[in-house]
């Protein structure tokens, strides 16, 4: 897929939300996951949606389920979940 070009039904991640939550860089992550660092940049961007394999890796580095990780359907902002358990 042309990285410039984005996919036509979007695929939501919070990549960049858990890379910032363990204080590690693109190119940390990119490296546990055998890719390049641009191709991180592009998922968290939404210029690029990741194939199956590495959307699996990505959720094995997180130690979390795919669907906590990517979404069809944009993520609520994580503030949402807490400000409402009062």
């Amino acid at each position: 897929m042309n990285p410039k070009k984005r996919p036509t039904i979007p695929i939501f991640n919070r990549v960049r939300l858990l890379r910032a939550e363990r204080d590690m860089t693109r190119a940390q992550l990119a490296a546990r996951v055998d890719v390049n660092p641009q191709t991180i940049g592009a998922l968290e961007r939404g210029d690029h949606s990741p194939s199956l394999d590495l959307a699996m890796r990505i959720c094995e580095v997180f130690e979390l389920p795919v669907e906590a990780v990517f979404s069809r359907k944009q993520f609520e902002p994580m503030s949402t979940h807490i400000y409402n358990q009062g």
